[in-house]
């Protein structure tokens, strides 16, 4: 956890520590992120106001050597703060002040997306690899080609493209697609969902001249199947 609010982190610390969570924290951006690159962690957490190196910086520069996960703390109301995290790189986001009980429900949610696949009990087992047209995931390595160039995702953009893909010629709400992906339930006014999406279409590009990932208004996405499929 990067956040200069010493007594905070302490609090944090506390309550994640007796939910099962190992914690470290660091009070400046410079120290996390040189920590961050250095330890095998499961999730970061970066606070967006940071005295030295603002959270976007880290976040930043995190995301161009290593793909941990990472959830950034936010200003209540502040959209372009959220959005600019997600743009940027960030699986999910948490206004300040929070519940530490949602803090820790939302790490749990990352922490299931991340886990390799075969712990637990499944019903059927699902294929390793997604392919459709050109794009081709592969749900153990956790990778995703697109014709003949590998695509760096994040962790939720990877389980975004794992759903669509999964789906793909159906219309997924975004409802579903929340659940589903980002673990929690859909609010009206929660846009992150789509700035997902808008990364992943930048990331993959066209198919041709059409759009991969087409929008449906007032409903949701579909990953839309090439002719010969």
């Amino acid at each position: 956890m990067i956040d200069d609010d010493v007594e905070l982190c302490g609090l944090v610390q506390q309550y994640l520590q007796e939910e099962g969570f190992g914690v470290e924290a660091a009070s400046d951006g410079v120290a996390g992120l040189e920590r961050a690159l250095a330890g095998q962690y499961a999730i970061v957490i970066i606070d967006v106001m940071l005295p030295d190196l603002l959270g976007f910086e880290v976040l930043r520069r995190l995301r161009a050597q290593s793909h941990v996960p990472v959830l950034m703390l936010t200003a209540r109301g502040d959209d372009l703060d959220r959005i600019l995290g997600l743009e940027l790189g960030a699986d999910d986001y948490l206004p300040k002040p929070f519940n530490p009980r949602e803090l820790a429900a939302r790490l749990r949610a990352i922490l299931r997306r991340t886990q390799p696949q075969g712990q637990g009990l499944s019903p059927s087992p699902r294929p390793v690899r997604v392919r459709v047209g050109d794009v081709e995931l592969d749900r153990g390595a956790r990778t995703v080609r697109c014709g003949e160039r590998t695509v760096d995702l994040t962790t939720v953009e990877f389980d975004l493209l794992e759903t669509l893909l999964t789906g793909a010629g159906q219309v997924l709400s975004r409802d579903v697609l929340v659940k589903n992906v980002l673990g929690r339930e859909f609010s009206p006014f929660d846009r992150s969902i789509d700035v997902h999406i808008a990364n992943l279409r930048r990331k993959l590009g066209l198919f041709g001249d059409a759009e991969r990932i087409k929008g449906v208004r007032g409903v949701g996405y579909v990953y839309a199947l090439p002719r010969d499929d």
